[in-house]
Parts: C-alpha cells; sequence; structure tokens
C-alpha cells in the first residue's frame, strides 16, 4: 500500500487543504490518526467537505482529542498514551494519504515524534510551507530532518503569498521537488480544489 504523508513546517499553514487537493488528484484515501483540538472540528470532516471523487474513502481516527495542543500533551490531558506501535494502519487497496499534527518535530509521547511516524511507516512525504518571518529557517531545518533520516521525500508545496527569494534561498539547500502553490484563498470550494489538483506535479 502507498502511505504519502503531509506534513508541514509548523502548525497552521495548510496541511489539510493540501491533503484534500492530494486526495482529490490521486483519488486516494484520507486519514487522520492524531486530531487534536477536535472541540473546534476535525480535518477529517473538512477533507469531506472538500474531496468530490466517488472513490475516496476517509477513514476514522486512531485518536480524537479535545485539546488543541501536541499529541503528547493532548494525550496527556485525558490520561491516554501515544505509542506509534500501536497506531493500525488503515487496510486499503488504494492509495493513503496521512496528514499529520503540527510539524515534524511535535512530540506523540515522551519517546517518538511526528518524524518517527512517517519513518516506522515508510512513508512517501510532502511538506507544506508557508511565507512568514522565520518560515525560511523552519522549512530548511525540516528539510534537513527529512534528509537526515532518509524519507522519501517527493517535494514541497508552498502555500499562499509568493516568496520568489525566499523559495531560492530554500532550493538552493534543499534540493527537493515543488510539487504545487495554493494562492491565498478566501475560502475553498470542492471547485477549487479539483483545479488545483489538476495542476499538481505528482
Amino acid at each position: 500500500m502507498r502511505k504519502i504523508f503531509i506534513t508541514g513546517i509548523g502548525t497552521g499553514v495548510g496541511k489539510t487543504i493540501v491533503s484534500a487537493i492530494i486526495t482529490e488528484a490521486l483519488q486516494a484515501d484520507y486519514w487522520k490518526p492524531i486530531q487534536t483540538g477536535s472541540a473546534e472540528g476535525k480535518d477529517s470532516d473538512v477533507i469531506r467537505s472538500l474531496v468530490s471523487n466517488k472513490k475516496t474513502i476517509i477513514h476514522p481516527e486512531a485518536y480524537t482529542l479535545i485539546k488543541p495542543a501536541s499529541p503528547f500533551a493532548a494525550a496527556e490531558e485525558e490520561g491516554i498514551k501515544i505509542e506509534v506501535k500501536n497506531i493500525a494502519i488503515p487496510q486499503t487497496d488504494n492509495i493513503l494519504v496521512i496528514e499529520g499534527a503540527g510539524g515534524l518535530m511535535v512530540p506523540i509521547n515522551e519517546n517518538e515524534l511526528m518524524i518517527d511516524m512517517m519513518e516506522k511507516w515508510d512513508a512517501e512525504v510532502i511538506l507544506v510551507s508557508q511565507n512568514y518571518l522565520g518560515s525560511i529557517n523552519h522549512t530548511m531545518l525540516s528539510c534537513m530532518a527529512i534528509a537526515d533520516r532518509k524519507l522519501n521525500m517527493l517535494g514541497i508545496v508552498y502555500n499562499g503569498e509568493d516568496a520568489l527569494m525566499a523559495e531560492r534561498s530554500i532550493l538552493s539547500f534543499c534540493d527537493f521537488p515543488v510539487i504545487g502553490r495554493i494562492k491565498p484563498e478566501s475560502n475553498f470550494t470542492p471547485e477549487k480544489v479539483f483545479t488545483y489538483a489538476k495542476k499538481f506535479l505528482l
């Protein structure tokens, strides 16, 4: 089973929108293993509202936690211990798009990080970057961590305003392909997701 893991350089950089676009482009299945901040809504519901193909199956979360925090902090609040070895990957004959929580170094427990999940599941990785003060550093550090673990990096998606100088700086050190770019949008619809899905280089 082919597994594609969507991660980001931080929180709120557009992982869910990118997950929707990738899921639509590949007519893949979608899975969010660990959902935190569930009181504010679930990412799987956003995906369900944006994906229009008939093939995608949205698999239920392994953990749904209330607190909007790292999986480690949110789980501890509810007296839960999360371990990667205890998370069962959904079985499907389709490609599986997996959306992470936060960035690569977000803790799952005292000993495991989000990047450990990608490595143990042998997933291909797509990194979502967004232009803001400090994003060059965050993107480069994320790329270095991916390269250090020798993960299978599919490429980078840039979300938001164009920042060509920032991209040039990043790509001079991080030789990963650019899969696509997302323009600033006031809101996303299934039609917009479908349009982006046709443009992404996958």
